[in-house]
């Protein structure tokens, strides 16, 4: 792959290639990766002669973090930086708008939630990162346990993976010392769409442009990548994908058994997903027509729906019980 001047060309390069990469949700996740890290060589190069003043990591969370972007997919990410000074704190943030404007001009669309390195909030020095991490579990708010999930699910991209690794070992010391945490972090995931009816029939969208269609990200995904993000913190696992997370799980003895079917249902999910991506906008990656699944397909769905619910409601027991 060719370096770049512009992001106009890597937008272009990533239009004409990205089809070379649809062979699986493996290697897309890839393809999406070498884009990322263009964009990110060429905001630098962009703010030369100024070169990075310390050390730093540049992460993607989110899909990105976890490996399982479709084709289309928004931008989450931030910056942590090794040493605090008013001269670092200000190259970090201009670099990280720098890549925000730049991801979108490639085609990944700002986070509408702002988890972005142009945002303070997730652009810190280490020491300041530690402060906010205390600080997200000490308050437990709602919106400070989800910023505390988002970061759990960050991936080091460009730079030391060590501050990331380091940062997450303080939540699980934390969560050893404080297990409260984790039922604060079960309530913030409580609501889960309602994907099966009292008939057992699987719940369509009725009416608009999505009718005879589930939201697959919400009515599916989510109950897994919750439930097995929260356990990973229970824990103390590292991996950020949720395929990789349940195999470490399935490693200890109190999942074994359970974690070969969710580990099935998910890789299906990828898959399904997989095929909604030759679509026109990140919204519509979303959802999947039931009504036009053959049967077997159906079928299949609804299990891997009903297994979503069941272990949400079982992370949910095992939490609230203390095991």
């Amino acid at each position: 792959m060719a370096e770049f001047d512009c992001y106009e060309a890597i937008n272009q390069w990533k239009t004409n290639n990205i089809m070379h990469y649809m062979t699986n949700p493996k290697a897309l996740n890839q393809f999406h990766d070498l884009i990322m890290e263009k964009v990110f060589h060429l905001a630098i190069t962009r703010l030369l002669p100024n070169k990075p003043p310390c050390d730093f990591c540049w992460f993607i969370t989110g899909s990105g973090g976890r490996l399982e972007q479709g084709m289309i997919s928004d931008q989450d990410h931030g910056i942590v930086f090794q040493t605090y000074s008013e001269e670092n704190n200000a190259f970090f943030l201009q670099l990280g708008k720098e890549i925000s404007d730049g991801l979108d001009i490639v085609g990944y669309p700002y986070c509408k939630g702002n988890v972005m390195s142009a945002n303070p909030l997730w652009c810190k020095p280490l020491s300041e990162w530690k402060n906010q991490l205390v600080s997200w579990m000490e308050e437990g708010s709602w919106e400070s346990i989800r910023n505390l999930q988002i970061f759990y699910d960050a991936r080091s991209l460009i730079g030391n993976d060590c501050f990331l690794h380091g940062l997450k070992k303080m939540i699980f010391e934390y969560e050893r010392k404080h297990p409260p945490l984790l039922e604060r972090l079960m309530d913030n995931i409580m609501h889960i769409k309602k994907a099966i009816g009292p008939l057992g029939q699987i719940i369509v969208n009725t009416t608009g442009e999505h009718r005879g269609s589930i939201d697959l990200k919400y009515s599916a995904f989510i109950p897994y990548v919750n439930a097995i993000r929260l356990l990973s913190i229970k824990e103390g696992l590292l991996d950020t994908s949720t395929i990789a997370r349940m195999k470490q799980l399935s490693t200890i003895d109190n999942y074994r058994l359970q974690m070969k079917n969710y580990i099935t249902n998910f890789k299906a999910l990828l898959e399904y997903r997989h095929t909604l991506s030759k679509v026109n906008s990140y919204e519509e990656t979303h959802y999947l027509n039931i009504q036009r699944l053959p049967p077997s397909n159906r079928k299949e769905i609804k299990k891997i729906l009903k297994d979503g619910k069941n272990l949400h409601q079982y992370v949910h027991s095992l939490i609230k019980k203390g095991v």
